[in-house]
């Protein structure tokens, strides 16, 4: 309904003052009077109409508002969602317009198209929220000024704005595949809607690059029922039920990759998804083509190159060889200073040291990942960790994956190694 005002509207803050008067409105009237068949019309048409008696006072005086009103007073509003554009997408695209840089972009959309809270997205961008509070606002005033327009690109505009929306949609399937902190891992409302956002790019605009992305999402979403325990413990891949991961997405992703790479044409977030596609269609963790996800990690640091990637090319190699040569590929990483901070990288880092025997190494680095460590889950998987290595107890042979460390999602690795590349997300 927000997405609907604001491109009646035109105006991100004059949309919202609408729709929270019309929520008022409706609780005034829908108890002695009923709900109305359709709510949402109902509410978008109150909210229209509660704009323009806060726009027709101000119009009087100003020329441009005067213009807006009469534009208001001739909308036919939709009656059914099927009859009309994806406001959503709309919207998408607006908070994605190239007069914003890419890490405003990413908040804006947050905030607007997600329903984030400020507090919310600055944790998510590793940023407080009085930094993310003025990012939003002077964002919205920069789409005022540039009279940026609230609809779909058309098709030969597309390409040159598809990137931007893109990496949104894959940073808004992130936090909600794998939270950034908090007690929650998983937020279902954020990944689906990134989904379907992404559905929807892909009809509008079929490069290889969106399918490539919409597979990368529903290879991953497709183990999400597998992710967490009964008391939402963190469940890593290889001790997943894979029966009960769905298979339908995993079919799918795995079709709309393989077209994707058969174009020659695609990029990072193809070759990612041809990873998860290898995880996703082992029968079970002992049939995983390491050699296969290597030669993809090669293949992705030359077209995406981070430390990030470069980590989880060292803790495939350790599973395609020997621990030994993926420890030293770790230890170097660390040694450079650019995954000081990376949690995920201290707990790679513990898991091989636990494996050679190195229980006093394991321990230290399972420590100092748990000092990083924000996400209540991962927090929690550390501290079990640290307890199976109690005095005296003999190294345990950690569970076998790439993600060996501590994570079973390749996404969340990939999300942090964008923010490292220098993308300001």
């Amino acid at each position: 309904m927000l997405a609907t005002l604001i491109r009646l509207l035109g105006d991100f803050d004059l949309a919202e003052d609408a729709l929270a008067a019309a929520f008022a409105a409706a609780l005034e009237s829908w108890p002695d009077r009923g709900e109305p068949a359709n709510p949402r019309a109902w509410l978008v048409s109150t909210g229209r109409h509660k704009a323009l008696d806060l726009l027709r006072p101000r119009a009087r005086l100003d020329a441009s508002l005067r213009r807006l009103v009469e534009r208001l007073d001739r909308v036919v509003e939709p009656r059914e969602a099927d009859e009309i554009e994806d406001d959503r997408l709309c919207l998408v695209f607006a908070c994605c317009s190239p007069a914003l840089a890419r890490e405003v972009q990413v908040a804006l959309t947050l905030r607007e198209v997600c329903g984030l809270t400020t507090e919310e997205i600055a944790r998510a961008l590793l940023s407080s929220a009085p930094t993310i509070a003025q990012r939003i606002v002077r964002a919205k005033a920069r789409l005022r000024e540039e009279r940026v327009t609230y609809q779909v690109p058309s098709r030969a505009e597309l390409p040159a704005r598809l990137e931007g929306v893109l990496s949104v949609i894959y940073l808004v399937f992130n936090e909600g595949y794998l939270a950034s902190s908090g007690p929650e891992l998983v937020r279902v409302d954020l990944s689906s809607e990134a989904i379907r956002l992404a559905r929807l790019v892909v009809e509008l605009c079929p490069e290889p690059e969106a399918e490539g992305l919409l597979a990368l999402l529903l290879l991953h979403d497709a183990r999400r029922a597998a992710r967490t325990g009964p008391d939402g413990e963190l469940v890593l891949i290889e001790d997943q039920d894979r029966s009960s991961w769905n298979r339908a997405q995993i079919v799918e992703g795995g079709q709309r990759v393989a077209r994707a790479i058969s174009s020659r044409r695609f990029g990072a977030y193809t070759l990612q998804a041809a990873i998860a596609a290898v995880h996703a269609e082992a029968p079970d963790e002992a049939a995983t083509d390491w050699e296969e996800i290597v030669a993809l990690y090669d293949l992705l640091l030359v077209a995406a190159p981070s430390p990030v990637v470069e980590l989880n090319r060292a803790m495939a190699i350790a599973m395609r060889d020997r621990p030994e040569r993926g420890l030293e590929l770790v230890e170097g990483l660390l040694a450079r200073g650019e995954l000081g901070d990376y949690h995920l990288a201290h707990a790679a880092r513990a898991d091989l040291c636990r494996r050679l025997g190195r229980r006093d190494d394991a321990r230290a680095s399972y420590g100092r990942a748990l000092e990083l460590a924000r996400q209540e889950p991962e927090r929690r998987l550390l501290e079990r960790r640290l307890r199976e290595l109690g005095p005296g107890s003999e190294p345990r042979q950690p569970p076998a994956g790439l993600e060996a460390g501590l994570s079973a999602n390749e996404m969340r690795v990939q999300r942090d190694g964008e923010r490292r590349s220098g993308d300001g997300a």
